[in-house]
């Protein structure tokens, strides 16, 4: 397991040490979209005709359409022609339940989850593509400079069964928002600190009786979003462990003093009539009411709710100003950090009864060369985009991301790995472009994501799950003030008795394991 990762992320670890005064995550500077050019462009390969059969997913917002010319761009270049089959019922999992369990396999299968494609691999349906990287030049220059991206694409078995990628996870950026107009109108500026955000929000209230300034959905998931600024965390919102860079070590945030400090914020805020009374259980759609009827001014949510909300309100209301709102600190002169969410697992698998797989490796080498880049971002200079010294622009009129999607297939799954972000941002407003260009000097550095063994995923499903549970019961009541907050040394307790320390350890383990992996 060791020799085969040690001439990847060796070479990954070289360019993290020399970029990482540069760059948060450890990688090299990229522009809003999230996205960069290699150093160097490697050269494609001569253009050879393919067909490779290949399972995709098809999204109901922009189903898969055989005639996108996305297809016809990526065989101009590539030679490659996909014979794409979609699961019928729009159920990927069970689609690729059933295709590697029947043996009879197409040449590639996309998966939304890495797990599924580590399970995968470890079952001896995929190929290690690491095994290939000698075909692969332009991925192994991409690993150089992706470091963060290529030690999560690795399995626990020290294989890469998935194609990492890199850029559309932006499309999952999280920040705190504002009603810019409703603050200027009651003589309000943004909030640096918690301390600051109580004040704005209880003279909201004074003015605005009937609302609740902060509002938003989905319940207790979003104390991710707001840990970071609280310095603790958790790794994706479900199993609270997250690694503390400064101490260099795994920790779990719900037990934390500072932690506390922050379910003490929201107590106050629920009793005060700061926060809806139903917060807890608030879906999308109630959410989603709540700020487009001046009852709530505040919020944190995927970034891209700028336009969201601005485009159709403001046919109604032409001062309907939502913007993006710096991180508010835990404490004064705290960190003003949010949780990094901007990644995805989905990625191309190559499965291993696949007769074609050096020829598969050839062409996902493309899309790792800036020339791959453009296509898969912006398709077909001339025809899609126009290029004026480096200033990439849509030549059509495409009402938002969506409708490009569905007229062109670009940014569809299974026709990227490597992604432009740059290219959804040109079709935004100006307050989305710059509330991106903003986002990025909140970022909590990107945590790692160590792949776990079937052993350890099972400690995960079954004293994770009960740490959950008890975990969001306490919480829920701490907030709500249904347990008074005296007893938080209890139910540290209590959550220890259960097995925090077991958790931690496995993700201790998995990642000692990849650092041992790197050396």
């Amino acid at each position: 397991m060791i020799k085969t990762l040690n001439w990847a992320l060796t070479a990954a670890l070289t360019v993290a040490v020399v970029s990482g005064c540069s760059s948060q995550s450890g990688e090299s500077p990229t522009p809003a979209g999230g996205s960069a050019a290699p150093a160097d462009k490697a050269s494609a390969a001569p253009i050879k005709e393919h067909t490779f059969t290949f399972l995709d997913y098809s999204n109901a917002s922009w189903p898969y359409n055989k005639d996108w010319p996305v297809w016809k761009y990526i065989k101009e270049k590539t030679g490659v022609t996909l014979n794409v089959q979609v699961p019928p019922d729009a159920q990927l999992d069970n689609a690729l339940n059933l295709t590697v369990a029947s043996g009879n396999m197409p040449d590639m299968l996309y998966t939304q989850s890495k797990k599924t494609a580590d399970k995968f691999g470890q079952q001896g349906a995929l190929v290690n593509i690491l095994d290939y990287m000698n075909d692969m030049p332009n991925l192994k220059k991409w690993m150089e400079q992706f470091p963060t991206d290529t030690q999560n694409a690795i399995s626990s078995d020290g294989k890469m069964y998935v194609f990492p990628n890199h850029g559309i996870g932006e499309t999952n950026r999280m920040n705190w928002m504002y009603r810019e107009d409703v603050f200027k109108k009651n003589g309000l500026t943004a909030p640096t600190n918690w301390d600051e955000l109580y004040t704005v929000l209880k003279t909201l209230k004074r003015a605005y009786p009937d609302s609740y300034p902060l509002s938003w959905r989905q319940g207790l998931i979003y104390l991710r979003n707001f840990a970071p600024a609280f310095g603790t965390g958790s790794d994706d919102g479900a199993n609270d462990v997250y690694f503390d860079f400064d101490k260099k070590e795994w920790r779990y945030g719900p037990i934390e003093e500072n932690f506390k400090k922050m379910i003490t914020y929201l107590n106050k805020f629920y009793k005060e009539g700061l926060i809806p009374p139903d917060f807890l259980t608030i879906d999308t759609k109630q959410w989603q009411d709540l700020m487009s009827t001046d009852r709530s001014f505040v919020t944190a949510d995927y970034i891209s709710r700028v336009d969201f909300y601005n485009l159709p309100m403001r046919k109604q209301n032409s001062s309907y100003n939502l913007l993006f709102m710096p991180t508010p600190a835990g404490w004064p002169g705290g960190l003003q950090k949010n949780a990094y969410t901007q990644f995805l697992e989905n990625g191309i698998m190559v499965t291993s009864t696949s007769k074609n797989i050096k020829d598969i490796m050839h062409y996902m080498d493309f899309f790792y060369m800036k020339e791959g880049l453009d296509l898969v971002s912006w398709g077909k200079p001339g025809e899609t985009y126009s290029d004026d010294n480096g200033k990439k622009k849509f030549t059509s009129n495409y009402a938002d991301v969506s409708d490009m999607r569905k007229k062109t297939g670009l940014s569809t799954d299974g026709t990227y790995t490597w992604f432009d972000y740059d290219a959804h941002l040109s079709l935004s407003s100006p307050e989305l472009q710059d509330a991106y260009k903003q986002a990025v000097n909140y970022d909590s550095k990107q945590q790692p994501r160590p792949a776990l063994t079937q052993q350890e995923l099972e400690v995960v499903s079954t004293v994770g799950q009960t740490l959950q549970k008890t975990r969001d019961q306490a919480l829920a009541k701490f907030i709500t003030g249904q347990r008074d907050l005296g007893e938080w040394n209890t139910y540290v307790d209590e959550l220890k008795k259960i097995g925090v320390d077991k958790v931690v350890g496995v993700y201790k383990s998995a990642y000692d394991r990849s650092q041992a992996a790197k050396k």
